[in-house]
């Protein structure tokens, strides 16, 4: 007698319409909008190039550095590999020293449990360290639904928060916006503002520094997320550049940290190599101002009353799949973003999620799925990047992130199933492996050429290629095949020449000669 216990299921991926995971639409008709936003370009483009140029001159400092980044990429690929069981050891080492540890299954648990943590204090308001965690969850609407209102003291995050904005990147929430938006925000949402204020940058910093002191002073409960979490020790860190994290780490009665379950590490010394990869890859630093490392509780000392939530939300979904898994390696450096040619001219909302750029189009679809809908939004951000791999260059711990982009899209093209592409795909192997309707295809492709306009190419094909031209251009068809000119009597006499010199040339006619793949070869890439 046997008991059939049933097969093993999938772990969860994030619910589906729950927290900031998956935008209403679809990468190319959001980007669409994005890219006729002059401004918007002129700001990332500026801000990117900067940053790129800071952390170029940083990491060519160390002569180790691609020793860093091998180091950063076995501890975290080790840790991956032994995730349980750092977990518990984090879970042990935390509560030893006075803190609590929960677990979240998903963003809603979470949310509930920081909302129950809140109100038992009997406040009404918490100050917020930047957390992509929480940002990720929408643990901001649901605190305030709840009655309770959080303040984001980060000063890129509260320009978001005071224009009802939404990040648009990982490191640098309002990257989108100028010195002149901010300082009509701070006159328009800041209360006490001097109406004098100018787009100063210090000014500016000023105006936010005095509205958020007061809510250090007076706010007794504080989230934030986490950089990193030691198992070794049940050390928590948090790094940062304006002092604002300091504040509320240690003046606050009660501290709650939402932490995703990737931030563990297994030993306090692998601080060593990630806080000298972060500060390089994301601000352009060799180290950051602020480092804030705490352990538990320390009577007298801090906080009286520390939380630990540990967040899945579809982390144990990504560590399942074998390729997926290296996305949880991510740091949040924003390296990628800033050096991607996509992400510079369509900025963060387009991608619909907490996660944009390079590393969103990956994490994205890892954690909340690419067909949970009909029509699912996620599912178009594998197509979002142009393949170049600088992403894979810049990544401080090494993440093969165009691999996964093309074995995401394979994943997608096989659950779409029957498709127009799909048939016209298999419609094209069969013109291919026969020689006369090849040649006859050849031909019939010279009508095209007439759709081509003054500058060679073809900027809208018939369906069921129109998505293949949504996206980019066509060549027109050369007036003459490389087969046809071969068997011209000025490709016979060509070839004859070179024979007797010993040498093939390439044909004295490339745009008569050569097919239209070879003459844009970086479209295939």
């Amino acid at each position: 007698m046997s008991t059939f216990l049933g097969m093993p299921a999938a772990p969860p991926r994030s619910p589906y319409g729950t927290g900031n995971l998956r935008g209403e639409r679809t990468f190319p008709e959001a980007a669409h909008d994005e890219l006729r936003n002059e401004q918007l370009r002129r700001n990332l483009g500026r801000a990117t190039r900067t940053i790129r140029a800071k952390r170029l001159a940083v990491t060519g400092e160390l002569p180790d550095w691609e020793s860093l980044r091998e180091a950063g990429s076995a501890i975290k690929t080790d840790t991956m590999n032994r995730l349980p069981e750092l977990l518990e050891q984090l879970e042990r080492k935390v509560t030893e020293r006075g803190g609590t540890v929960h677990w979240a299954r998903d963003g809603a648990e979470a949310n509930e449990i920081v909302t129950r943590l809140v109100r038992a204090t009997g406040s009404s308001d918490v100050i917020k360290v930047k957390s992509m965690a929480t940002q990720e969850i929408g643990l901001n609407e649901h605190l305030e639904a709840a009655g309770i209102t959080p303040h984001e003291t980060d000063l890129a995050e509260l320009i978001v928060q005071l224009a009802d904005d939404r990040p648009s990147h990982i490191l640098v929430p309002a990257i989108h916006r100028n010195r002149d938006e901010i300082r009509q925000i701070f006159l328009d949402e800041l209360p006490g503002v001097d109406p004098d204020l100018d787009n100063v940058p210090a000014h500016l910093a000023a105006a936010a520094r005095a509205y958020l002191r007061e809510k250090f002073m007076t706010t007794r409960v504080a989230v934030s997320g986490a950089n990193f979490g030691i198992a070794e020790t049940g050390t928590l860190t948090v790094v940062e550049s304006e002092g604002n994290g300091r504040m509320c780490l240690t003046l606050p009665d009660t501290l709650i940290t939402v932490m995703g379950i990737e931030k563990v590490l297994p030993r306090h010394q692998d601080l060593e190599v990630f806080l000298q990869l972060l500060p390089r890859s994301s601000t352009g630093e060799r180290m950051n101002p602020y480092t804030s490392l705490w352990t538990g509780v320390t009577p007298g000392d801090g906080p009286q009353d520390f939380h630990l939530v540990l967040l899945d939300n579809g982390r144990t979904a990504a560590l399942a799949d074998a390729l997926g898994r290296e996305a949880l390696n991510c740091i949040r450096c924003s390296a990628c973003l800033n050096v991607c040619p996509v992400y510079e001219r369509t900025g963060g909302h387009a991608y619909g999620s907490t996660y944009p750029g390079p590393i969103g189009a990956v994490l994205t679809p890892q954690l909340a799925g690419m067909h949970a809908a009909k029509n699912d939004p996620n599912s178009s951000l594998p197509y979002a990047s142009s393949l170049c791999g600088a992403c894979y260059d810049a990544c401080p711990v090494k993440i093969d992130i165009p691999s996964m982009l093309v074995e995401l899209r394979h994943q997608h093209t096989e659950e779409s199933g029957i498709t127009a592409e799909k048939l016209a795909m298999k419609a094209a192997a069969g013109v291919m492996r026969s020689p006369r309707l090849f040649t006859a295809a050849q031909k019939a492709a010279g009508l095209g050429r007439a759709a081509g306009g003054r500058d060679g190419t073809i900027s809208r094909l018939p369906a069921p290629l129109s998505g293949w031209s949504d996206s980019r251009d066509t060549a027109a068809p050369p007036r003459q095949s490389f087969r046809a000119w071969l068997a011209s009597p000025e490709g016979a006499a060509t070839m004859r020449a070179a024979a007797e010199e010993g040498v093939t040339p390439a044909a004295e006619h490339p745009e008569e000669g050569v097919t239209p793949a070879a003459e844009h070869p970086e479209e295939d890439r």
